[in-house]
């Protein structure tokens, strides 16, 4: 990632309209969730959403897919990984302390990622 693009990821997301819908399909994962629904769950009226989800995309943030009549919008978990590599790249410069509350936020991802992972155990049947 470049710095341009970086400035385009955060701006992007330096709206608190738009975070919120970055942070509400990121709270909804693979699934998505279609335009309408994040206008109603943010109370946001739909042309404000058309306008905010274009800009979301423009900027590598959320992707977008059609099923049936309907269009599914994802957060782009490359691209803001991509962001957050990018914002965090020699960020220690030799010293750990500077960066181990990032450390903290990254060993507790990875851990909600391989809990998501691992298979669910079936109830017993009594």
């Amino acid at each position: 990632m470049n710095s341009e693009i970086a400035i385009e990821a955060l701006s992007a997301l330096a709206n608190p309209g738009r975070l919120a819908v970055f942070q509400r399909l990121v709270r909804a994962g693979s699934d998505g969730l279609a335009a309408g629904e994040v206008a109603r769950l943010l109370g946001c009226p739909a042309t404000t959403m058309s306008t905010q989800l274009a800009i979301l995309t423009r900027a590598g943030m959320i992707r977008s897919h059609r099923v049936g009549r309907s269009i599914i919008y994802t957060a782009d978990y490359a691209g803001f990984s991509s962001l957050l590599a990018f914002l965090v790249k020699d960020c220690c410069d030799g010293r750990p302390e500077v960066c181990a509350d990032l450390a903290n936020v990254v060993t507790s991802a990875l851990a909600c990622a391989a809990e998501q992972a691992r298979p669910q155990a079936l109830p017993e049947i009594a």
